[in-house]
């Protein structure tokens, strides 16, 4: 029955087996069975595959792994770049917000305990922060005295130097003139002259500076008074905005962290009061001027892990130059370096201990970034972001089921998380 349109070339609708039905291109060649399954080229998407093979797998794995990384790499650092930029922008509520909690993180201890001693807490607050603000302005007042009453001393002892100096470069190896002195001294005023304005400029931004610098004290310290009265109803409700899955942990390594914090700040400045009343003494038996502002930069300086300690040295060492000479200059290096190494060798490790423990290359990258980043601010704040960094994110990796309400974040040891802690227990 299905001869006829067989031998007519036509398909066979009834019976589908039928050999007829062979399907052929626009040519008449007939078509084989994996040609039908690839679909026609379409002109008006010339740029779409013609084939649905997935060509994933025709890619090598190494090169899809770098590719994947690579992305997810580019996103990271955009993302940081972005909260970089923002702190950098709002740099004015940042820094202060950072410097309210680290003085937090040090008069914390003297309000909990007022608040032992049965004292509201807001009370509490208010007279460990109005004793603060008084013992730091007697201390600026005494510097400011002792700087002014020594001033002139030290311009005296100066120009000696100078003349000195003077004498060496017509008297020494060198043998110059007295009119080439001169000429030298005309030239440095004519600079002095000549860059009169952009001198004045740079007055005017001090100035401006000095505005934003009373701007961000009063800040810190209305971000103080609450850190200090309700820090702990402010973490709450933070915590609160944390999956509560993660609630626990995330409210856990906060707490580690800022124990962290304390800890490190109260080490600093004992490591601080140290290092400037050991420099302060070595600089009176030698018998240099300004020996308490000398120790107040010190202290001052001791914050800046490394850098400070370097720079505050090396003032103390000029001034030591210009007025006891070379001799003198070297004493005080000899005490500096003494100093330090008691510092770096045996207070460091006793105070700061397993709590805060941070390699010292990681310390001098911190500072480093911060300096680059934020200048004296960043390299101030560097080192305590990341020792609560350090402590939050061991917290986070290393604790399981921990409980919010077991961490008194005002002891060294509830830096550490229980696990570690456990297994340095069972090292020893």
């Amino acid at each position: 029955m299905c001869q006829a349109s067989h031998r007519a070339n036509s398909p066979c609708a009834r019976h589908p087996e039928c050999p007829g039905n062979v399907a052929s291109d626009r040519y008449g060649e007939p078509v084989s069975e994996p040609q039908r399954k690839q679909p026609e080229f379409d002109p008006a998407n010339p740029f779409l595959s013609e084939s649905t093979e997935d060509v994933t797998i025709l890619v090598p794995r190494g090169l899809r792994i770098g590719a994947a990384l690579s992305w997810r790499f580019i996103v990271v650092i955009a993302a940081l770049y972005v909260i970089v930029f923002l702190i950098g922008y709002l740099s004015v509520v940042v820094i202060p917000l950072s410097i309210a909690l680290l003085l937090a993180a040090l008069l914390a201890p003297a309000v909990s305990k007022l608040t032992t001693l049965k004292f509201p807490r807001g009370l509490a607050a208010g007279i460990v922060l109005i004793a603060g603000l008084a013992v730091l302005g007697g201390l600026l007042t005494f510097v400011v005295a002792q700087f002014s009453s020594g001033l002139p001393e030290l311009q005296k002892q100066l120009t000696e130097s100078l003349n000195q100096i003077k004498v060496w470069l017509i008297d020494g190896p060198l043998h110059l003139r007295q009119e080439q002195i001169q000429e030298f001294i005309n030239q440095a005023i004519s600079f002095l002259q000549n860059n009169q304005a952009s001198i004045t400029t740079t007055a005017l931004t001090t100035a401006g500076t000095v505005g934003e610098i009373v701007t961000g004290f009063i800040l810190t310290l209305f971000i103080l008074i609450f850190f200090l009265s309700g820090g702990d109803q402010i973490w709450s409700f933070l915590v609160r905005s944390v999956p509560r899955r993660v609630r626990n942990r995330v409210d856990v390594a906060g707490r580690r962290g800022f124990a962290s914090l304390v800890s490190y700040v109260r080490a600093t400045a004992a490591v601080a009061v140290v290092d400037a009343v050991g420099i302060g003494v070595g600089l009176a038996i030698v018998g240099v001027p300004l020996v308490i502002p000398l120790a107040t930069l010190v202290f001052l300086g001791a914050f800046i892990p490394i850098i400070g300690a370097v720079i505050a040295g090396a003032v103390a060492v000029l001034i030591a130059l210009v007025t006891k000479g070379i001799v003198g200059a070297l004493i005080v290096l000899a005490i500096v370096i003494g100093v330090m190494q008691l510092e770096s060798h045996v207070l460091q490790p006793i105070l700061l201990g397993r709590a805060v423990k941070l390699h010292p290359l990681a310390v001098v990258l911190a500072i480093t970034a911060g300096l680059v980043t934020a200048g004296i601010a960043g390299a101030l704040l560097s080192v305590p972001l990341l020792a609560v960094l350090n402590a939050g994110i061991r917290s986070l990796l290393h604790e399981h089921d921990p409980d919010p309400a077991e961490i008194d974040v005002l002891r060294d040891q509830a830096a550490q998380p229980n696990d570690s802690g456990k297994e340095s227990e069972a090292e020893s």
